[in-house]
């Protein structure tokens, strides 16, 4: 599946994209957070305060326990204000 992060999330990780197969078990967005954060400082970080950053499910809002099974695209971003 294709991850996208973006605004701070992208800097603290240093990545626009990235193609992932996650571990079996990984079964909601929350799981694929708790992975991600195990491959390295920069995920760390992004993720440190979960309940902050949010998910799109190929460009539908999803919340932690949403299923990722067939999922091809995955958004992370922090909250958005409006104007």
């Amino acid at each position: 599946m294709r991850l996208v992060y973006f605004a701070w999330v992208r800097e603290r990780i240093g990545l626009t994209d990235e193609t992932v197969t996650p571990p079996a078990g990984t079964t909601t967005v929350a799981d694929l957070v708790r992975w991600l954060k195990t491959r390295g400082e920069g995920y760390e970080l992004a993720f440190e305060n979960e309940a902050i950053v949010r998910a799109a499910i190929d460009q539908t809002h999803a919340k932690p326990a949403t299923s990722i099974t067939g999922a091809r695209e995955i958004a992370f971003f922090p909250p958005m204000t409006g104007g």
